[in-house]
This record gives C-alpha cells, structure tokens and sequence, in this order.
C-alpha cells in the first residue's frame, strides 16, 4: 500500500518529524538499558505514520537490521492469524525448523496443519503458537538483529495482536524491536499503557508549508492560506488538497466540505475523484475495496470483465488518477481513506454484485466465500448463516476465539428462526468469554434477551450477564443479576440457581458485604446438596462461609477430588476451596496442576485469575521466589486481557513479598496502585490485605503506633469488634498483637482476639490457630504466655505457613532470653533463622541474629546471608533451578513462556553470580534447599 502523509518526498527526506525520527532510532539501539522492545506509532489517518515506518525501515537496514513487515486491512479483521502469516511468511523455511510441538501448533494456526494434533480435544494450544513465534524470532535475532513493523494495526486481526502483544513482553533481553503504527482513536486493547508510545502531532506551520513547495503544483496565495488552514498540519490532507485543488481550486469553497471534520472532507475529495471516472474504473476499484489482501487475485480476476483488455485500462486510468499503485499485479490503494471511499461511494446494489462475484471465485475457501455472502445480504438468509457458523467453528479449532465469536454474531443477525438466532449468540458468549471480553458478551446478552422469550435461553444469557460484570469489577451489578437469577430458580432448577450462586461466589468474596453474603447462604441452604456436579457444591459453600462448617466442607473438598483426572476447570475451583480452607498444601498442587492445563489449551485470561490466586497460595506456604515469579507472570497477562482486580492481586502478593524481604519502599508504592481508584466497599478484601501489608510497613519503618492504628482497621471499633472481611481479616490477628504491645495498645487489642475467637468457635483451621496462639502469647500476663506459644508451635501440621511459625518462634525465643532461658532461645532462633534465610527475610533475619548476640551467639559479621544465590533475581533463580535439574533452554523456555534466547541471556548473567561456569556446577553452587 502506498504511504500516506509525505508518500510522495524522495525516500531520504521525511519533512517536520525529527523528533520522531530521533524517537524511533533509539528503538534500534537493542543495546540500551531498559529499553521497551515496542513502540506504538499513534496518530490520525493521513498523519504520516506509514512514512516513519518507512524511514525506520531504511535506517534498519543500513544499520543491518532485518526487517519483517505486516499491515492490518480493514476486511481482514475477521481472518484468523492473517496478520502473522503476513508478517512470518518470509520466514517459511525457518518455521519448518521450529521443536515439533511449536512448528505443529504454528503451521495448525496458519491452516497448513489440518491433523488435528494441535490441542486437547480439538482445542488450540495457543501457548505453543505464542512460543512458536517468541523461539522463532529469538532464533532469527540471534543471526541477525531483527525489526519488526505493523501498519494498521487497528485492523491486525486480533489472534495476530494477541502474538504480538505476548511477544513483545518477552523481547526486552532480546536484539528485536517491534515498531507498530494505529490510528490515535482505536488503539489495540492488546497493546496496554505499558507499551510506550509515540504521538504523531499535526505538523508545525513550517513544516507544512514546505511540503505544500514540494508538491507538483504547489498552491500559491490565498488558496495556500486556505489549504494550510483546512489541513491543520495533517500530511495527507495537505497533500490530496494541493492535488484537489490543482485543478479545481473552487472545490475548497464548499461550505458543506468546510463543516467536515478531516477524515470525512478527505474522504469527500476522493469521491469527488470517482464522479469523474468512467464506470469500468470505478466498478474496477470497487472490486479491489470488497478484497481483503488475499482476495485480490480472485477480484483481480473477477473484475477483468469490465473491458476487452481485461479491465488493464481501467486500472491504469486508476493509478494515474493516484487512488491506487500497480505493482506485479498486486493492487493497493495509496491510504486506507481511499478504499473506505471508494467503498461507501458505491450504492448497496453495486457492492452485492460484487461481493456476489467474490464469493462465486472464492468457492474453494468457505470462509471467505461466507463473509462475502454476508456482506452481499440485508435480510435473513440460514444458508449464509450456516456458513459462517461453520466458519466460526474452523476459527475456534485454530484458536481464534474473537474470530469465531464474531462470526457466530453475523450468523446470529442472519438467522430467520429466532430461537436459532439466540442459540448462535449465547455459544458466541462462550467464545468471547474464552477470549476474555466481558463487555461484548454483555452485548451479545442484550441480543438474546431482543430475540426470545424462551425461559432457558433467558436464563442462559443472565449467567453470562452476571459473568460479564463480575469480571469488569462491576460487582453489586453482577450480584444484582445473579441472586435474583438463583432465588427464581432455587426450587424449579435448583442446578441453574447453583450455577447463579458459584458465579457470585467469588463476588461475593472480593466485596466481603454481609448482605449478599446472607442472601447467598440462605439460597445454598435451599439446594440439595446432590444437584450439580460435587465441586460446584464445595466452592460456593466454602467461600461464603469458611468457618461456618468447616468440616462439612473438607469432606465436600474431597468427595469432589474423588473423580478421576479432573480438568483444568475442576482443579481451578477446587484449588481455590481448598485455599480457603486453609489446605494450602493441597492448594498450591492442585492450581499448579490447573495452571499446567491450562498451558497447554489456554486463554491468557484464565491464565491471569488462576495466577494471581496460586501466586497469594505460593506466598503462604513460603514459596516466596515461586510466588514472586507467578505473580509477575500473572500481572503480566492481566494486563493484556483487561483484568483489573487480578491484575491488582498480583499487586499485593508482590508488595507483601517486598515488605517482607526489607524494600518497604517499593512496597509501599505497588500497594498504593493495588488499591487506587476502587471503591473499598466493594473490594473488602482487597483492602484487609493492603492494611496487612501497611501496617508491616509502618512496623518496618519504626512507626508502631501507625502500624497499629492500620491493623486495627481489619476490625469496627466496637465493644465486639467485626471483622472488615469476614475471612481475610483474620490472617491479620497476630501482626495485630505484635503491634499492640509496641504501641501500648494491649488492652484493645485483647477485646479484638477475644472477639475473634468467639466469632470463629470449632471452626479455626490449623493455621488460624497458630495464628491466634501467637497473639495470645504476645498480649497474655508474661507467666501465661508460655503455654499459648506451645500450643502454636506443637502441631507439626504449621510447617505449611513456615514464615508464620518462624515469627512465632522468633517471639517465644525473645520471650525465653527475657527469663534467662537461653539455651531454649538458641534453640528456637536457629530454627527460625533458617527459616528467614531461605527465604531472603532480611529484617527478618536481623532481628533473629541479634537476639542470638544477645543470648552469647557469636556470629562472623558477615552472617546476614551474602551467599551467591540471593545477588539472582527471582526469574534467574527459577531458570537456574530448571537448568540444575538437566533441562534445556528450550525447555525451560516452554515452561517460562521464554524463548531459549532469552533463558540463556539469564543463565549467562547467573553464572558469574554463582560463581560456575558450566551447567553441571549448578546444583553444587546451588545445595539442596534452593532445589527444592
């Protein structure tokens, strides 16, 4: 396609964007630090974003770049990975050289792999298509610096955007740069704030005039006034107004053009060319505006019946006009606005008989075929739709989920049966929900409910409702859907009210609002506890009411894992029961099972939820490095699908790991953003977290009164205090105590524990104990404080929550030395040292240290932990820990969504660390705990 904006200047000279250009050759230099491997071109159409990519492309190559190319066309919206086969079709001959599970996946994707292998039960695995392409360009970076250029992005197909976007995360160690353009007002989802970017201002006056001097004619007074006004520094327009005008100067006093906005007065002067054209010329390129790019053969062919020379007169009296450029029979109009005239300047009539043309030399590619039947049809029409039903279930065999849910959507709109109408949208909001957009599932909804009164379907599409606003943290609104939903079906369809009920359950925990807690209780109470599948009884229970009968609930945890191989979905669920009750061992296998599931047939929004949740689990069993590398994998990819309360779990998760290990500083920020710009009734226990995490700030910092002040807010200040969460505040309980006594607040401190134990009679967990124990210990009279950290610290069951215990042995050993019992002290710090070091506690570690001085201890100076392993990040920790195991970079890189590039990028900077310089010394540098 020809360049928009300065399409016309020598290649050398770009006129008024300096700037931009310094902007875009720091984006070659893969040698800086920090650098972003992206940058997102954005501006108006016409702006002159296609003639910097240009411009990047020519200094690539004189820098020896290799350079990769793709654009987005508007009809190709719909072709599923068309835009990365554009981009890697250069590269066909390294795609055959990929690991067989990769090169499988990536040649399925591209239609060239019909066996099926490709996922489990016919399903994509779109994490082996994402790693097919991460490997491929690491591979090609490695021989050659690579830069890779989207035009158009807003009209890249979205399966391509989403490759794109989880490529780019991964390429900050790597000699690639992604350099991207889109249009300023429809900026792919895909490519997030943390991409940065480059805004292509209008162009100064300067600027402008000396383009308007190098155009053929350039325009001269007061129309060259006129024209620099009308254009407002956009180079396009000032380009296609000097050309307008050269000839028909009177065409710029058109009061109605002037009161156009500028896309739409550019559009106006390109019709006003057509009115001009002989009707072979314009059927012509009516054609080539009905192509997406890999139609045009077949519109080439097509429309060659236009004339006795095969249409050639008609296409060279096009490019002379300057709407097109020819170039080895490939056909491509000089700027999108262009194809968008030539298209709407035509009557219905005239784009049905071409899209019918179309759809007739396309009979040999049903999808194609079917999307230009569609678009050559007003009314209903069930061949049509059968179709593109057909289309959407070959899109979703190939992982492309939006593909599929839009094209499930047109079927939709063409179906003349209503109840088949509703049917098409309802399976197109389980496809939009795999590709995680609530709101058009919303959408999708609100067109069921306009096409049919079944019960069913209506009951149908509210769950999918509800759904929808639960995930965009419209939560009361969800709620609103949901129980009214579960209360008129409890007693006639008591499975589709527990369907209702599990969906608000996890609503209802982030808010933690007594009221619909109530109200979901009370529904549960009226299902039996037969209906449904097992683990869609265990979840809801246990997350509205963890305490209220714990061990009915552990017997319902496991006669739900009582089924053989469970899948991805059970074991999400199930996990995420079992973390709420406290099995936090049993937790963290089974969401680290449900997380490999979903690896191998995934979408990056179940990825995301499920992460940030065995991220929180990691970090209580004291898998802190595991917990910090899935916490930032899962930020990542909440990221990239919207998903703003994960993405604000991961926040926390990281912000208490920070706290823990002595950042505070950092800390304090990551926490600030996890809460920032939410409404704490509606996320409770978002907010007890933050408070946990504040307060252990404020205790780190020396401030207890603040620290106290903070953790009290876990509970009303009441003669019997309530909890803010009616779960998550708990966990609080033992900081809560550690503070009172620093601040001199023991007393009411007292009144909260005596509270809390009322509130959670028969049925504390093993961890709760523990922590209860511990702040009974630390507020009782010193002669009965013994006994309460015995009972803490006997049940061997707490090695579960080892910082926990450490804590608590580190308090009862302060406790010991104060009676001059040093020799148990001892005892009870080196437990609780080892526990700290391991897991890179420093404050932690210092304090236990020197309650060792002060029990006679003596420690070489050099003590607080300066081993090797703790110089690693936690990523270099967890590729080096795979590396000892024998795995290599490309295994590793397939578990950690790297490439092998980038895994060795890591395990060369480890190295020199661990002081080893092969991989056979890792296991040694790193001794049996790190393995664990």
């Amino acid at each position: 396609m020809g360049r928009g904006g300065d399409a016309d200047l020598p290649e050398s000279q770009v006129i008024g964007r300096e700037p931009e250009l310094t902007r875009i050759r720091r984006l070659l230099d893969t040698t800086g630090a920090d650098r972003s491997p992206l940058l997102l071109v954005v501006g108006e159409p016409g702006s002159g974003k296609s003639t910097l990519l240009d411009a990047a492309a020519r200094e690539a190559g004189h820098r020896g770049l290799r350079v990769l190319r793709c654009q987005g066309h508007e009809g190709e919206t719909g072709l599923v990975f068309a835009g990365l086969h554009q981009l890697l079709a250069p590269m066909a001959a390294d795609v055959r050289e990929l690991p067989g599970p990769q090169r499988d996946a990536l040649l399925g994707a591209f239609g060239l792999d019909e066996s099926g292998s490709a996922g489990t039960a016919g399903e994509p695995e779109r994490l082996l298509i994402n790693l097919a392409v991460l490997t491929l360009l690491s591979d090609t970076a490695y021989r050659q610096p690579l830069l890779i250029i989207v035009d158009d992005a807003q009209w890249l197909d979205a399966c391509s955007l989403d490759v794109l976007a989880f490529v780019a995360r991964r390429l900050a160690d790597e000699p690639v740069s992604v350099l991207a353009a889109t249009r300023g007002e429809s900026v792919p989802e895909q490519f997030g704030p943390e991409f940065p970017r480059l805004v292509v201002p209008p162009l100064a006056a300067a600027a402008a005039g000396r383009l308007l001097d190098v155009q053929p004619v350039p325009p001269a007074g007061p129309l060259r006034g006129q024209i620099l006004r009308q254009a407002a520094g956009n180079p396009l327009a000032l380009v296609e107004l000097a050309r307008a005008t050269a000839d028909s100067p009177a065409s710029l006093t058109d009061d109605a053009v002037e009161r156009l906005p500028l896309t739409a007065r550019l559009e106006r002067i390109f019709a006003d060319r057509l009115a001009g054209l002989p009707e072979e010329t314009r059927r012509a390129l009516l054609f080539a505006a009905a192509a997406d790019d890999p139609d045009l053969p077949a519109a080439l062919l097509a429309s060659s019946a236009v004339g006795p020379d095969g249409g050639l007169e008609a296409w060279l009296l096009a490019e002379k006009t300057g709407l097109v450029t020819l170039d080895s029979g490939h056909v491509a109009f000089r700027h999108p606005l262009m194809r968008s005239a030539v298209y709407q300047a035509a009557p219905f009539a005239a784009r049905r008989e071409v899209h019918l043309a179309l759809a007739d030399a396309l009979a040999g590619n049903p999808d194609r075929r079917a999307w230009h039947l569609a678009a050559a049809t007003l009314a209903p029409d069930e061949t049509i739709a059968a179709a593109l039903e057909a289309t959407a279930d070959r899109a979703r065999r190939r992982g492309g989920y939006r593909v599929a849910a839009a094209a499930l959507e047109r079927a939709a709109r063409l179906s003349p049966d209503p109840h088949r109408q509703a049917r098409r949208l309802l399976d197109a909001c389980n496809l939009a929900m795999h590709a995680g957009r609530p709101l058009w599932v919303e959408r999708l909804t609100a067109g069921v409910v306009a096409a049919t009164d079944d019960p069913d379907l209506l009951t149908e599409a509210a769950l999918w409702t509800g759904w929808a606003l639960a995930a965009t943290t419209r939560q009361k609104a969800a709620l609103s859907r949901l129980l009214p939903l579960a209360a008129s079906t409890v007693d006639t369809a008591p499975v589709v009210a527990l369907d209702a009920v599990r969906h608000g359950a996890i609503v209802i925990y982030n808010m933690g609002d007594e009221g619909y807690r109530r109200e979901a209780l009370e529904l549960l109470a009226r299902i039996p506890a037969d209906v449904g599948e097992p683990f869609k009884q265990a979840w809801p229970r246990a997350a509205c009411d963890p305490f209220g009968d714990r061990e009915g609930h552990l017997r319902s945890l496991y006669r739900a894992l009582d089924v053989p191989d469970p899948g991805a979905t059970e074991l999400t669920v199930l996990g995420g029961c079992a973390w709420v009750l406290d099995e936090t061992a049993t937790a963290v296998r089974l969401m680290s099972e449900g997380m490999e599931h979903l690896r191998r047939v995934t979408t990056a929004g179940a990825n995301a939820v499920l992460g940030q949740a065995l991220a929180i689990a990691q970090f209580e069993s004291g898998a802190w490095d595991a917990a910090e590398v899935t916490a930032d994998d899962a930020r990542r990819v909440a990221a990239e699908n919207g998903l703003d309360m994960a993405g604000r779990a991961t926040m926390y998760v990281e912000a208490a790991l920070l706290t823990l290990r002595g950042n505070t500083g950092r800390a304090r920020e990551l926490i600030d953003r996890a809460v920032a710009g939410i409404d704490p009734a509606e996320s409770r226990a978002l907010q007890a977290r933050a408070l946990v995490v504040r307060g252990a700030i404020a205790a780190g910092d020396g401030n207890h009164a603040l620290a106290y002040g903070l953790l009290r807010g876990l509970f009303t200040v009441d003669p019997d205090p309530m909890p803010l969460h009616y779960h998550a505040s708990y966990y609080g309980v033992g900081d809560l105590a550690a503070a009172a006594v620093r601040a001199r607040q023991e007393k009411d401190a007292a009144n909260v524990v005596d509270s809390v134990e009322r509130r959670l009679a028969g049925g504390m967990s093993t961890r709760l104990t523990l922590i209860v124990h511990r702040a009974r210990a630390l507020l009782a009279p010193a002669d009965d404080a013994e006994e309460h950290f015995q009972a803490a610290l006997t049940d061997p069951a707490c090695e579960q929550w080892p910082f926990e215990r450490a804590q608590t042995r580190l308090e009862y050993a302060e406790w010991l030395r104060r009676r001059r019992r040093t020799g148990e002290a001892r005892t009870a710090l080196a437990q609780a040292l080892a526990v700290f070091e391991r897991l890179g506690a420093r404050p932690w570690v210092a304090r236990t240290t020197a309650e060792l001085r002060a029990c006679g201890v003596a420690l070489p100076a050099e003590k607080k932990r300066a081993r090797n392993v703790e110089q690693l990040t936690a990523q270099q920790l967890q590729i080096v820990r795979l590396a000892a195991t024998g795995l290599t970079n490309r295994e590793i890189g397939e578990r950690l969504l790297l490439s092998p590039r980038t895994v060795g990028f890591h395990l060369y900077q480890a190295f020199p660390k661990l002081g080893v310089t092969t991989r056979a010394q890792l296991r040694d540098a790193l001794g049996d705990a790190e393995l664990r």
